[in-house]
């Protein structure tokens, strides 16, 4: 048998690790229910941070968009439409994106084919600077009115054709809905597009969990509630149909999308639409929501394809360029 001497170390020892244990067990119950009573200052966070993923990671070294894009041969204003290329193109950025960062690899991609490019700024919020596409949409949409007025007043053009990415590709719709746009446009072209909502990938359910959340993130940031699927701003963008007449529309989308999820519902219904799932140009493709809109050649050609139809040339595996 042990010594007595040696059981009392052992029993006190055990004694105490039951104690330690039980600690432990109150304080992570005290820390989830705090965690639980303080979902205003938790779940916004969380939201914000999810959507920085269709950010673009260049962002904070932006520091004069409008001198880069002019730099970068875009947003020229002394640039003339040509005869092969008559409407200058215009460029929407994405949620958090800018008209630079978005179209880092697009916008040089058009101009050295000969197009006119001009991107803008839009749904900016006080003291928030490069990361753009926060406010509410429908003002965004008065944002882009206000633009392409300018573009056509500088190019002597009737209409312009649009690309966007992302919210840059569904925002545009309101304008040719609601603030007489449609006479303005010829093609709008989604890349990515958050034409019916997202579930950023089945995030925006955990609202559910939170009362109040999701008001608290509307004022905050309505662009990003706008997006929500089932928002009061997308039940009226889509009511009566998806489209307007007089304006051809091109979906350019990929089923690896985390972002604008699901990837189904970037599609639009109408005449004159054409959606493109990018993987049945090229299996292989992997771009996810990020990628299509910055650095997929295969989009590229595509959009291109949709600004251009009667000189369109199939998009394959081969198209990277």
């Amino acid at each position: 048998m042990l010594p007595r001497r040696r059981i009392r170390p052992f029993r006190k020892t055990a004694k105490a690790a039951k104690a330690a244990k039980a600690a432990k067990a109150a304080k992570t119950a005290k820390t989830a229910k705090t965690a639980k009573s303080t979902p205003r200052t938790l779940l916004p966070a969380l939201a914000l941070a999810v959507a920085a993923t269709a950010a673009t990671p260049t962002a904070a070294l932006a520091t004069d968009t409008a001198s880069q894009g002019v730099s970068s041969g875009w947003n020229d204003y002394s640039c003339k439409p040509s005869a092969q290329h008559p409407r200058p193109v215009v460029l929407v950025h994405g949620t958090l994106g800018n008209s630079v960062d978005n179209w880092l690899g697009f916008a040089p991609y058009l101009v050295k084919r000969g197009y006119c490019v001009f991107s803008l700024d839009y749904g900016q919020l006080p003291a928030v600077p490069f990361f753009h596409g926060l406010g509410a949409v429908d003002q965004s949409a008065k944002q882009l009115s206000t633009h392409v007025d300018r573009v056509l007043a500088a190019t002597g053009a009737a209409k312009v054709d649009m690309v966007g990415h992302s919210q840059g590709g569904m925002m545009p719709r309101y304008y040719l809905k609601f603030l007489g746009g449609a006479p303005k446009v010829n093609a709008l072209v989604g890349i990515a597009p958050t034409n019916h909502g997202t579930t950023l990938s089945g995030l925006t359910k955990l609202l559910d969990y939170f009362p109040g959340a999701g008001d608290l993130i509307a004022k905050g940031a309505p662009g990003l509630m706008d997006q929500v699927v089932g928002s009061d701003f997308l039940r009226r963008l889509n009511e009566g149909g998806d489209t307007v007449p007089g304006v051809r529309y091109t979906v350019i989308a990929t089923k690896y999308d985390e972002v604008a999820t699901p990837y189904q519902a970037q599609f639009l219904s109408g005449p004159n639409v054409k959606n493109v799932l990018i993987q049945d140009l090229c299996a292989t493709d992997i771009s996810e929501h990020l990628a299509i809109g910055l650095t997929d050649g295969l989009a590229f050609h595509e959009a291109v394809n949709a600004l251009d139809p009667e000189h369109a040339t199939p998009t394959t595996c081969a198209s990277d360029d």
